[in-house]
């Protein structure tokens, strides 16, 4: 089967799971930001960087390592029950250590009176950890509607439990005081339900999940283990640093802004911002899904270095055109968000471009995982998180939250220029690099071109702006008539 048809059909699959689900979920954020004050948003957005951070932390790299071993074992089942195994006590560990210690990590991080936040998060990390594998093993076995039907209901359920816990609950309350709704329900938890919520849909999705989990016959090998551990240690420490360059700014806004100049509410509104900026997000996650897999299976092909570097440009192609679209229709998502976030927005497109350069960055990151030479990727993240704290600690107490973006910006812009030249020593690519700049010119001229009009009524701002797009679409279309006829007869 031709290789860009395999990775476009996987990445739309994934991208049902990934863009369309992350999507529905999107838009949890405007109704938090309705119902929650910014100083309320904020505990959301700064508890959800601690998960991201220990999600990583509890699968250590294992679902890479599975990839890489499972496509090198003619045995796969005993790698699946190994990696499996070994998550699973990790998990149950980690659990033990939150349950026991819940009210000391719950005023460490400034949440002395909720200590049940951290117990309910607990959980949820440790389930999300424990099923990664059987995710991971969905993909390898190509089964990317499962995965997809998987994720997508826990989605609906974790916006299901949302939808009633925040809304309908309330309401049954106000018209009836005395109702059995609050056997269930206390309106004093208030945002808590919102990670209610997302314990309850993990538990759905365990539940799911089981008879993958149960489908094996176990085996554990402590060597290969090992051998795993040792593969996918680098992996933890990009995924760490990477996170942390993702991250690490909504866990010290809290600490580096003074208490009079409104912390918690600077980083709701930050958390928002960046919200609104996730549809580049969902591209880049659902490319990965596929991506991943893909190219360890192309691996021995005697052109895939030609096939990464066609993959490099459309990426960025539709990266550019996410980031055009998004931020030349800007104005319609105003509409559902308050006044009082709208000072966010300015940040919108510095976390866009950010992120497009953080995608390109893990296309390019293939060298260092072809080569098993992944302490590369651990060096080059760390030098993203070192850019990224440094940058942080300078810029948050003068710029606040302006300030993270622009550290995001400059941590994901010099990894990927880092791993470029580093990949182009160790595992060249003919990239063309020259067609891929001209790209970025034209959107660049397209952005700053829609920034500098005049302001039109709204009507005339949407068809120049939609003008505009088409200008890009051209251009790509041009230069990309012959290859694209190509591949459409493929």
């Amino acid at each position: 089967m031709n290789p860009f048809k395999k990775l476009a059909g996987d990445t739309a699959i994934y991208g049902m799971s990934s863009i369309v689900g992350r999507f529905i979920n999107w838009w949890l954020m405007p109704l938090y930001v309705n119902l929650f004050a910014p100083e309320e948003y904020g505990i959301v957005t700064n508890l959800y960087a601690y998960v991201a951070f220990f999600m990583v932390f509890l699968t250590y790299g294992m679902e890479t390592g599975f990839f890489r071993f499972a496509s090198k074992n003619s045995d796969s089942e005993k790698v699946y029950s190994t990696a499996l195994v070994s998550l699973f006590f990790s998990s149950l560990l980690f659990l033990f250590v939150i349950v026991l210690f819940k009210n000391q990590l719950a005023g460490l991080i400034q949440y002395p009176d909720n200590p049940e936040y951290i117990l309910w998060f607990g959980f949820i990390l440790a389930i999300d950890a424990f099923t990664a594998i059987p995710f991971a093993r969905l993909r390898l076995n190509n089964r990317p509607l499962k995965f997809a039907v998987v994720r997508l209901i826990n989605i609906g359920f974790n916006i299901g439990f949302n939808l009633f816990f925040l809304l309908l609950c309330p309401k049954l309350l106000e018209n009836n005081p005395d109702s059995i709704i609050r056997i269930v329900y206390t309106p004093a938890i208030g945002v808590g339900y919102v990670f209610i919520s997302n314990l309850l849909a993990s538990v759905v999705t365990l539940l799911l999940l089981l008879p993958e989990i149960f489908k094996f016959s176990f085996y554990f090998n402590r060597e290969l283990l090992k051998k795993m551990l040792s593969y996918s240690f680098p992996i933890l420490i990009v995924g760490m640093a990477g996170i942390l360059i993702q991250q690490i700014d909504k866990i010290l806004i809290p600490f580096l802004i003074p208490e009079d100049e409104f912390p918690m509410r600077q980083l709701g509104i930050y958390g928002a911002a960046v919200k609104i900026a996730v549809l580049m997000n969902m591209f880049i996650q659902a490319f990965r899904y596929a991506f991943e897999p893909f190219f360890f299976a192309q691996a021995e092909s005697r052109n895939d270095k030609n096939i990464y570097a066609e993959i490099m440009k459309y990426f960025v192609i539709f990266g550019l055109l996410i980031f055009l679209g998004m931020m030349l229709y800007i104005d319609v998502i105003k509409l559902i968000i308050p006044l009082e976030y709208e000072e966010g927005f300015v940040i919108v497109p510095v976390v866009m471009l950010a992120n497009l350069f953080f995608g390109i960055y893990f296309t390019l990151s293939l060298w260092y995982k072809l080569t098993d030479m992944t302490r590369y990727g651990a060096y080059i993240s760390s030098i993203g998180a070192v850019i990224t704290i440094t940058l942080n600690f300078i810029l948050i107490p003068v710029f606040g939250y302006k300030g993270s973006a622009a550290a995001l910006l400059a941590a994901f812009f010099v990894m990927m220029v880092v791993s470029f030249f580093l990949g182009q020593k160790y595992y060249p690519v003919p990239y063309n690099l020259k067609r891929i700049g001209t790209y970025f010119a034209v959107a660049t001229a397209i952005y700053l071109t829609a920034e500098i009009l005049p302001d039109f009524p709204l009507f005339i701002k949407y068809l120049v702006h939609t003008l505009l797009l088409f200008v890009f679409v051209f251009v790509v279309f041009k230069l990309e008539k012959r290859q694209l006829r190509r591949l459409f007869k493929i």
